[in-house]
């Protein structure tokens, strides 16, 4: 009996009910199988958030805190929420982090995009620098247009580090594809080291970095990180 239960249960894809059946308790037959039927969807639902996170390359937290605001500028018509809780990714705007290194750019980006993924959204995470050589190699081997059609099954995509690199005109240009292609259809969250007047040593060509900038900013909030280097405050605090 068992062995068919667990037999007929991978044919339907079921991976929660045949390991806990016995252990669920009702008073009724109706009550019985919503309980199992709950904890299958439950079950499926974490392991989607768990792939989904795995997918989104997040880089590794090492000790998670509470994201400490005080030395953010935020717009003044949004509030924590409306980041923490990905609002903005519904309403298929961006977010543009600027600040010194080390002063928590990459870290906010990392909190929102998991929990975007933890809502079932599809997030990418990559270094300006990772996605440049990606779209390089890509090109070069004819795949381009599945790079293409995997940023456009996404819901947010996540560019960390810009203005660490200059690059190269050809990689520029398929960075400015991307973009494009996340204009009015998904969120992007870019953090940044420079002010948009310098953008045009990242992407080299004046016209190239202004069609850059123009499609960035039309549904864009800027978030401005004024604080020291929290790596270096806490080099400080050890000496």
């Amino acid at each position: 009996m068992e062995e068919l239960i667990k037999e007929y249960a991978k044919r339907l894809k079921l991976s929660w009910i045949p390991r806990n059946y016995h252990q669920i308790q009702a008073e009724t037959f109706e009550e019985y199988l919503l309980k199992l039927f709950e904890n299958e969807v439950s079950s499926r639902e974490e392991r989607k958030i768990n792939r989904l996170i795995k997918q989104a390359s997040f880089p590794k937290i090492k000790d998670a805190k509470p994201f400490i605001w005080d030395d953010i500028q935020l717009p003044n018509d949004i509030d924590n929420s409306y980041l923490l809780d990905c609002v903005f990714v519904d309403k298929l705007e961006n977010l543009i982090f600027y600040g010194g290194v080390g002063t928590g750019k990459t870290y906010l980006a990392t909190i929102i995009g998991l929990n975007a993924a933890k809502q079932g959204k599809k997030v990418k995470f990559f270094t300006v620098a990772q996605l440049a050589n990606k779209l390089m190699e890509a090109n070069d081997k004819g795949n381009l247009e599945q790079c293409f059609k995997q940023v456009e099954k996404l819901d947010l995509l996540i560019l960390d580090e810009l203005g660490y690199i200059p690059l190269h005109k050809a990689a520029a240009e398929l960075l400015f594809q991307v973009i494009s292609l996340c204009y009015e259809k998904r969120s992007l969250i870019i953090t940044t080291n420079l002010s948009f007047a310098q953008w045009n040593h990242v992407f080299v060509d004046q016209i190239l970095t202004e069609a850059v900038i123009d499609r960035l900013i039309h549904h864009s909030h800027l978030l401005i990180f004024d604080g020291e280097s929290h790596r270096y405050k806490e080099s400080l605090m050890k000496i």
